[in-house]
């Protein structure tokens, strides 16, 4: 597969403007970097890339916002209500606090999903260590909502199971059962973006510009369908360790 890897055109343009510079602050501080030009990952690249794109995206589109929207703007509050429609069905109305945490999660995965479609780009979930990333940010998140929800004790009182002389069982296996998370939601997204990156690419170099067509096309649709899985379960947890009381004994 080695023939079939490429350089994307940002993370050289990156490495070149950004990579002596940076090894240089680092050799202050006795970091020796022997490749300053290839210094930062084409995954982090790309994902900056991403992070920059929204920001300036929704940046301009709430900075003139109006009574009667414009078609940029009408997109926009659609992208919202995409959002608050499945977050408030599945927690209710104590989940409009996190439509901008999970919007925006929901939004990076999608268009990182799409980006390694686009010639001379590649995709940063299609590396274990953004999806790793992003499933951790949301175990940490869901559980700091738990715990601020309900206290340190009342939150760990949910691992017990519902009834107290069996909590000695429940306890390891809730504990298992959490860790397990993170696990699945990257690599089930790491896997499905990177087996699409891998059969575009093989297609590409046997019979360019015709057969990966059908594929592409297909891969915009998973791209959507596993950002919206992604979220979809981070919600479910979310609701899971806010809704603590229901599960008290």
């Amino acid at each position: 597969m080695e023939g079939l890897e490429h350089k994307p055109f940002l993370s050289a343009l990156l490495n070149s403007v950004f990579g002596r510079p940076i090894a240089y602050l680092l050799s202050l501080f006795g970091v020796k970097i022997s490749n300053p030009d290839n210094l930062i990952p084409d995954h982090i690249a790309m994902a900056i890339f991403v992070m920059l794109f929204l920001i300036l995206l929704f940046g301009l589109g709430s900075r003139r916002l109006k009574i009667f929207p414009s078609p940029f703007q009408q997109i926009l509050e659609l992208i919202y209500e995409f959002f608050e429609g499945i977050i408030l069905e599945f927690i209710g109305p104590a989940g409009r606090k996190y439509i901008p945490m999970l919007g925006s999660l929901g939004l990076f995965i999608f268009i990182s999903n799409l980006l390694g479609l686009v010639p001379g780009f590649m995709s940063p979930t299609s590396n274990l260590n953004v999806t790793v990333g992003c499933a951790t940010f949301v175990f940490l998140y869901y559980h700091y909502q738990g715990i601020k929800a309900h206290g340190l004790f009342g939150y760990i009182k949910h691992f017990m199971g519902p009834i107290w002389w069996l909590s000695w069982l429940f306890f390891p296996v809730e504990i298992i059962s959490h860790i397990s998370r993170p696990l699945t939601l990257s690599i089930r997204l790491f896997g499905n973006i990177l087996g699409e990156e891998l059969l575009i690419l093989v297609l590409a170099s046997l019979f360019p510009f015709v057969a990966p067509l059908p594929i592409m096309a297909f891969a915009i649709i998973t791209s959507f369908v596993q950002a919206l899985v992604f979220i979809f379960l981070s919600i479910v947890y979310i609701g899971g360790a806010i809704a603590v009381e229901e599960n008290e004994h």
